[in-house]
């Protein structure tokens, strides 16, 4: 086994509970019995590990909920009507099973965490003390899963008992500062030091603050403002951000540092791939993973990226960059490492490019590289852990923070961090970052993280950055026809052509309605009686 032993066992154990969902109907599935079921610690910690069953099944959904529907991604899984090419073309709806996934996922988990911290206050069998790690990590994790409900749907109902089901949408202010409270609680009995990333910390607690303050800060849209802009193809204004929420940014951020266990991964490919999944410096949260039917689907990012590895010419890779390449610098040494155009077979010694005419690039931190064999048998590893907070992340945090408050030295000095490990000199450092710097920095160090659509959302430019597929080469109208004469001057294929509706589908139908994703169906394809969100 590639995890360890102890942990391995108490995610086992967490099976046995059942998962709740939106539904009513749901509403007892995840209680266990009255008894006071929780006799050691560990009985507390497998009850807690429970709710990362639902949650690990995102591990690579998020890359089609939230990266696909952007100007970056497309996707050549299934037919025309398959959900993630409806993603990919922005014509997805309240039955999309990529949304339906992952709002029941986040609230099942909401409901194992709820019921196991009741279980676990309830326990005449554990002390206090012996309670306090256990309940900080329920309520790290709570504050995870409505960290991400509150991006992606927004005023979203708040259910804090194991009991509770209701579908009254709270407000967005409402949702973070509940998220804001379960982890600096959590954060005060959380250990330094855990026995594995993929086990909250302190420094886990604290990182995802520097997130949950910045998104918070940019003071997100609320119903009413989405509803005026639905039909818009012109993006929000952009408000004041609020002063305190970015100082409390930067506050967690100096938390994370003062704790002095992480730093930057001296060599950026060495952050990705079996070899080092949760381990060295940067990495601060982990979700863990040990495959395909084991723990329900395994994390399918990397099989996604490179599913058929070295057939360049097989029209079925999942996700796909469709423009980063032609705009990333090429002295970036970040580019040819997260975006492949070329790659050597180590079998047979074969160079396979992934260029037009044949096809476009593959996104390289999905192209497992971290062994001599890995490369050629990436889709056996979906079992490499996720990567859900890391160091980099709270530095650019901290320094979009700094440059909304206007302190651009301050935030030159925590940029210049990330760019010397990822250009290896000082060369390219900015003296007074931009927030436009803070944007291309963001895209460049966490492209297929993500990261992309949640930061075109607080950056309130999503429809403006959609609208740019209009400049890609494959959007001009020669590459309509199969057969036809590109303006690139080869001949389109199936492939190009696809690619062409897709550019000329985003382009069509973005609108305002799309900075937040419908109220789907329950579990069971109920409806679950939540007011659904404007254009939907």
């Amino acid at each position: 086994m590639k995890k360890n032993i102890l942990y391995s066992a108490l995610f086992a154990a967490a099976l046995t509970l059942g998962l709740t969902s939106c539904s009513s109907d749901d509403e007892n599935n995840n209680v266990i019995g009255d008894e006071d079921v929780i006799k050691t610690q560990e009985d507390a910690y497998a009850l807690i590990n429970g709710a990362y069953r639902p949650y690990q099944t995102l591990s690579s959904t998020f890359t089609s909920i939230v990266d696909t529907p952007t100007e970056l991604g497309t996707s050549y899984l299934g037919n025309e009507e398959d959900d993630v090419t409806k993603m990919v073309e922005l014509k997805y709806d309240k039955t999309s099973s990529y949304a339906k996934k992952t709002f029941n996922a986040l609230y099942q988990g909401i409901g194992i965490v709820n019921d196991a911290i009741e279980k676990t206050q309830a326990s005449h069998s554990l002390t206090d003390a012996q309670k306090a790690e256990p309940i900080a990590r329920a309520k790290f994790s709570r504050g995870l899963f409505y960290s991400w409900l509150v991006v992606l749907w927004g005023e979203v109902p708040l259910r804090l008992t194991a009991a509770d089901v209701s579908t009254e949408r709270k407000s967005i202010d409402a949702v973070y500062t509940q998220i804001v409270k379960d982890l600096t609680e959590a954060a005060a009995d959380l250990p330094v030091t855990p026995a594995a990333k993929y086990n909250p910390s302190k420094g886990a607690a604290y990182a995802l603050l520097t997130r949950v303050y910045l998104q918070w800060a940019s003071n997100p849209l609320s119903l009413a403002e989405v509803e005026a802009i639905k039909t818009s193809r012109t993006d929000p204004a952009v408000t004041e951000w609020n002063q305190t929420r970015l100082e409390k940014v930067i506050e967690y951020a100096n938390a994370v540092d003062q704790l002095g266990q992480y730093s930057l991964q001296p060599n950026f490919a060495d952050l990705f791939g079996i070899a080092h999944e949760s381990q060295g410096p940067e990495q601060i949260f982990t979700i863990y993973h040990e495959g395909d039917g084991i723990d329900q689907q395994g994390n399918h990012q990397n099989h996604c990226a490179w599913t058929y590895p070295f057939q360049e010419t097989t029209e079925v890779i999942h996700i796909q960059p469709i423009h980063t390449f032609k705009d990333w610098p090429d002295d970036d040494p970040r580019k040819a490492f997260s975006i492949v155009t070329q790659i050597t077979d180590p079998r047979d010694n074969t160079l396979h490019t992934y260029l037009p005419p044949v096809t476009l690039p593959v996104y390289g931190k999905g192209v497992d590289r971290s062994t001599a064999t890995s490369v050629y048998t990436t889709q056996q590893y979906n079992y490499v852990d996720r990567i859900e907070l890391r160091y980099a992340e709270v530095l650019l945090n901290k320094a979009e923070a700094l440059v909304q408050l206007h302190r651009h030295p301050e935030a030159a000095t925590v940029l210049k961090k990330i760019r010397e490990r990822g250009f290896g000199d000082s060369n390219h450092n900015i003296a007074s970052p931009t927030l436009s710097d803070i944007q291309k920095e963001w895209e460049y160090e966490f492209v297929y993280e993500q990261r992309h659509w949640q930061n075109l959302v607080r950056w309130r430019n999503l429809i403006s950055t959609v609208l740019t597929v209009q400049n890609f080469e494959h959007f001009d109208d020669s590459y309509a026809t199969v057969g036809a004469i590109g303006r690139d001057g080869n001949e389109v294929n199936t492939y190009f052509a696809r690619i062409h509706r897709f550019l000329k589908s985003k382009y069509q139908n973005i609108n305002g309605h799309f900075y937040r994703f419908p109220i789907p169906f329950g579990a069971n394809n109920e409806e679950l009686g939540i007011d659904q969100n404007p254009g939907y």
